[in-house]
């Protein structure tokens, strides 16, 4: 079960190297996969709570650092107006929600049926990707919702969830090497 933890982080940070080459679809509003999210997610319904937990660490401290770093050292005379973000370590929360909301499957996902969780990975990034809209819409102080961002959630969403499969199936071997089943209440009788 450790190996198996340890390949969860490993997968996570490969993951970040993936993303790094995933580039944004013009055509669907520029909607991205988001492969990050995706193997956290999916490796959240296969490990206990506190590696759940450390996953949503790393993976919200390493999203924060690629993407929400303002150019606070930057030249003064290029950025001459404030960036106004969110600041760093609220992607950790997310993650840890996001993460949550995964493990209420788990008793389900135990019992071999991933189909629930794989479609549930659509529904969480949805959930995280309007939570940081809002978040940000309240740093800046405007909440405007139009057609364009909710075709963008929307589309992001479904094209990380038509990945899930993939994660699954790489989580699923992954864990035959380790020596660690993945559904261990999918062979036991049921009861009565």
């Amino acid at each position: 079960m450790l190996r198996y933890n340890f390949s969860t982080v490993f997968l996570l940070l490969a993951a970040f190297l993936v993303q790094q080459f995933v580039p944004a679809l013009t055509g669907l509003s520029h909607a991205r996969i988001l492969i990050v999210h995706l193997v956290f997610l999916c490796a959240a319904v296969t490990v206990a709570t506190p590696t759940m937990l450390l996953l949503a660490f790393i993976g919200g401290t390493l999203w924060d650092a690629h993407c929400s770093l303002a150019p606070i050292f930057a030249d003064p005379e290029v950025y001459t107006q404030p960036v106004e973000s969110l600041r760093f370590g609220y992607s950790i929360l997310l993650f840890a929600a996001m993460g949550f909301l995964m493990q209420g499957l788990n008793p389900v996902f135990r019992q071999g049926k991933w189909q629930f969780s794989a479609l549930l990975t659509g529904v969480a990034i949805f959930l995280y990707l309007a939570a940081e809209f809002i978040l940000i819409s309240f740093v800046r102080g405007d909440f405007t919702v139009t057609r364009s961002i909710l075709r963008l959630l929307f589309y992001t969403s479904l094209l990380t969830m038509l990945f899930s499969p993939l994660i699954f199936w790489i989580l699923y071997q992954i864990a035959k090497l380790c020596d660690h089943s993945l559904y261990p209440e999918a062979g036991k009788p049921k009861r009565r």
